[in-house]
C-alpha cells in the first residue's frame, strides 16, 4: 500500500464506520463499538506507518472548484512532520479513548450513536489535519463543530447536555465567522488559498495593516476552537458529555485544532508582527484567567477543564511567539497524553463512585483505587511540570522562547500560573484521594477493570516519557528533553518555574491537607468571575432591544405600509371600479358616449 492510499484511508475509513453504524449497524450496538474501535486501531496503525518516513508530499488531490483562473478548490492531502506528527497524536489519543468507552458506555442506550459520533469526530480532526488549503480545512472546521454537538449533547434527554451543546455550537459560530473572514483576506492579499502558495506570497504583500487584520481574523477561528478569552465559556460546560468525550476534546482533537491551524500557518503569525503581540498577550491572559477559575471548582472535570484552558493559553501564547511555535505544538503532544489521562483517569473515578463528580463527597480513594490513583498522580506531576516529566520540558521550552523574546508581560503571567497549576492540582489530589469517605459512593468505591485502566498505564507511561528521544523521534514530536542544556543554562526560568511548583504545591498541602469543606471562599472565582452571567445578561438586553425594534417596525412600517397599504389600494379601487359596474345598458351607452367624446376632443387637440 503506498502513502497516497495510506493517507485516504486514515482520512475516510472513520467516515465510512461512521455511516455504517447509523445505517447498518445501529441496533446491535457492541458489534458497531467493537467496529468503531477497529477501525481507529487500524488508523493507528497506518498513521504509523505514515511516519515511517519519507519526504514531504501531498497526496494526489481531487477538483472540487473550478472556476478557471479566479478560483480552483482541490481537496488534497499534505504530509510534512507538521501533519505525520498531529496524526499520530490524534489517532493514538481516539484509540484509547474508544477502548476506554468500551467499559465506561457498555450499559448506555445510545452506544451505537456514541461510537458513531466518535468516529465522525476522528474523520472531521483526521481532515483538519491533512488539509493543504484552507478551504478544505475550514469544511473540517465546521465538521468538527458538528460532530462535538453530537458528542457533548449525547445525553439529550438532560437539559445541561442539550444546553451545553447548543452553547458550544453557537459560540464556535461566533469565532468561525471570523475566520472566514480572514482566510478571505489571505486569498485576497496572495491570490491562493493554499498553505504553500501563501508562503510563497507573504513576504510580496505590501499591506502591512490589511495583513495584521486578516491573521487577526484567522486567530478568530483559534480563539473558538481553542476556547480563548472572550470565547472561552463553552468549554467547561462540554463537560455535560461522555468523560471520555471530554479526554478526546480536552486532550488532541477540538480543542488542539486552533493550536496546529496557528502552527501550520506560522509564515503568516510571523509575518504580522501586531497581530502576533496580541495573539501572544490572549494566549497568557486566557492560561491566567482560567488558572485562577480552577482555583474554587468542586467538580473533578471542570477542575480539568479549567486546565485545559489555561494550558491552552500557554500553547496559543507561544504560537504569537517569534519561533515559538515548535514549542507550543511540543507543548500540544505532552499535553495530549497527560491531559488525556487525567480525564479517563476522572472518569474512572466518576465511574467508580457511581457518577458523583464533586471532589468534596469523595475521599479516601487512594487505597480503594490504588492503580488509578497512581496513574492520576503522574498525570498531575506531568501537568504541574515536576522536572523530568513530559510537561515539564514542553513547558520550560515555552517559557524560555517568550522569555529569549523580551516579551515580559506574556511572561510574567505565564510564570504566575506556573504557581497556580500545581496548588489546584494538588488541591484535587488531596481531597479526592487522601483523608476519609466523605459519602457512601466514595466509601463504596472500588478499582476499576482492566479494559479502564490498561489505558491509563499506557498513558501514564507517555505522560512521564514521552519528552524523551526514543519517542520524540518515532512520533515526531516538535521538541525533546534536553537534560544537558537544562544543568548547562540554570537560569532565570528554570528557578522560577521550580519555585512556583514548590510553593504551590506546599501551599496546597498547608491549606487542605485533612479538610473536610474548602477553607477558602473566593466567589469571584468559584464563579467564573461572573462571564457567563454578563454574556446571558447582555444577550437578555439584545433580544429585548432588538424584539422592541421589531415590533416598533412591524407596527409602524411593515403593518400599515407593507401589508395593509396595498390591500387597502386594492380595496378602494375596486370599490371605485365598483361604481361602473351598475348592470343598467343606459348607463353603459352614455359612459360610451362620453368616451367617444373625449377620445375625439383629444384627438382634434
Amino acid at each position: 500500500m503506498d502513502v497516497t492510499t495510506i493517507a485516504w484511508t486514515v482520512l475516510l475509513l472513520p467516515l465510512i464506520v461512521a455511516v455504517s453504524i447509523l445505517l447498518g449497524l445501529k441496533r446491535w450496538s457492541g458489534l458497531a463499538s467493537l467496529v468503531s474501535t477497529g477501525s481507529a486501531f487500524i488508523t493507528l496503525f497506518l498513521c504509523i506507518r505514515l511516519a515511517g518516513g519519507g519526504d514531504d508530499l501531498e497526496a494526489a488531490s481531487f477538483s472540487w472548484i473550478n472556476m478557471g483562473d479566479a478560483l480552483q478548490i482541490d481537496i488534497g492531502l499534505v504530509l510534512d512532520d507538521l501533519s505525520r506528527g498531529m496524526m499520530l497524536i490524534v489517532t493514538s489519543i481516539g484509540f484509547l479513548v474508544h477502548l476506554f468507552s468500551l467499559a465506561y458506555m457498555k450499559d448506555d442506550a445510545g452506544k451505537s450513536r456514541y461510537f458513531a459520533g466518535l468516529s465522525l469526530f476522528m474523520f472531521s480532526m483526521t481532515g483538519i489535519v491533512l488539509a493543504d488549503n484552507f478551504i478544505m480545512m475550514f469544511i473540517f472546521w465546521e465538521l468538527v463543530g458538528v460532530s462535538s454537538y453530537i458528542l457533548i449533547g449525547h445525553w439529550f434527554e438532560k437539559d445541561s447536555a442539550a444546553d451545553a451543546a447548543k452553547k458550544a455550537f453557537l459560540t464556535n459560530r461566533i469565532g468561525d465567522f471570523g475566520f472566514m473572514i480572514g482566510i478571505l483576506l489571505v486569498w485576497t492579499l496572495t491570490g491562493s488559498i493554499y498553505f504553500n502558495e501563501i508562503a510563497a506570497a507573504v513576504g510580496g504583500v505590501e499591506n502591512a495593516k490589511l495583513l495584521n487584520i486578516a491573521v487577526f481574523c484567522v486567530f478568530c477561528g483559534a480563539i473558538g476552537k481553542s476556547a480563548q478569552l472572550p470565547l472561552h465559556v463553552w468549554l467547561p460546560d462540554a463537560m455535560e458529555g461522555p468523560t471520555p468525550v471530554s479526554a478526546l476534546i480536552h486532550a488532541a482533537t477540538m480543542v488542539a485544532a486552533g493550536v496546529f491551524m496557528l502552527a501550520r500557518v506560522t509564515f503568516l503569525v510571523e509575518s504580522a508582527e501586531m497581530a502576533a503581540t496580541v495573539i501572544a498577550w490572549i494566549g497568557a491572559i486566557t492560561a491566567l484567567v482560567a488558572a485562577l477559575m480552577a482555583l474554587q471548582q468542586n467538580d473533578i472535570k471542570r477542575i480539568l477543564a479549567y486546565s485545559t484552558l489555561s494550558q491552552l493559553g500557554y500553547m496559543i501564547m507561544a504560537q504569537g511567539v517569534h519561533h515559538g511555535s515548535d514549542a507550543g505544538m511540543f507543548h500540544l503532544y505532552t499535553h495530549a497524553f497527560f491531559k488525556a489521562l487525567l480525564f479517563l483517569g476522572s472518569g474512572a473515578v466518576i465511574y467508580a463512585c457511581h457518577h458523583e463528580q464533586d471532589i468534596w463527597k469523595m475521599g479516601g480513594l487512594r487505597k480503594k483505587m490504588p492503580i488509578t490513583f497512581i496513574t492520576f498522580a503522574i498525570g498531575t506531576a506531568a501537568l504541574i511540570a515536576v522536572p523530568f516529566t513530559s510537561g515539564f520540558w514542553s513547558k520550560e521550552a515555552i517559557l524560555e522562547a517568550a522569555h529569549h523574546e523580551h516579551l515580559w508581560g506574556p511572561y510574567t503571567l505565564a510564570i504566575i500560573v506556573a504557581f497556580l497549576t500545581p496548588f489546584y492540582m494538588t488541591r484535587l489530589v488531596i481531597v479526592a484521594f487522601f483523608g476519609k469517605n466523605r459519602s457512601d459512593n466514595a466509601d463504596h468505591a472500588k478499582e476499576v477493570g482492566p479494559i479502564m485502566w490498561v489505558p491509563l498505564a499506557l498513558l501514564a507511561f507517555m505522560a512521564v516519557f514521552s519528552a524523551y528521544d526514543f519517542l520524540t523521534g518515532p512520533l515526531m514530536a516538535n521538541g525533546h528533553a534536553d537534560i544537558g542544556h537544562l544543568i548547562g543554562h540554570f537560569g532565570l526560568t528554570a528557578t522560577l518555574s521550580l519555585t512556583g511548583l514548590v510553593v504551590g504545591v506546599s501551599a496546597a498541602i498547608y491549606f487542605y491537607k485533612g479538610k473536610d469543606k474548602d477553607p477558602i471562599s473566593i466567589p469571584a472565582f468559584a464563579d467564573r468571575f461572573y462571564i457567563d452571567e454578563i454574556y446571558e445578561k447582555l444577550i437578555a438586553i439584545f433580544q429585548d432591544g432588538a424584539s422592541k425594534v421589531c415590533d416598533l417596525l412591524d407596527r409602524y412600517f411593515i403593518d400599515p405600509i407593507v401589508a395593509r397599504f396595498p390591500a387597502m389600494t386594492a380595496m378602494t379601487t375596486g370599490s371605485i371600479l365598483r361604481i361602473f359596474q351598475m348592470g343598467n345598458v343606459q348607463t353603459y351607452a352614455f359612459m360610451f358616449s362620453i368616451a367617444v367624446v373625449a377620445l375625439i376632443v383629444f384627438l382634434i387637440s
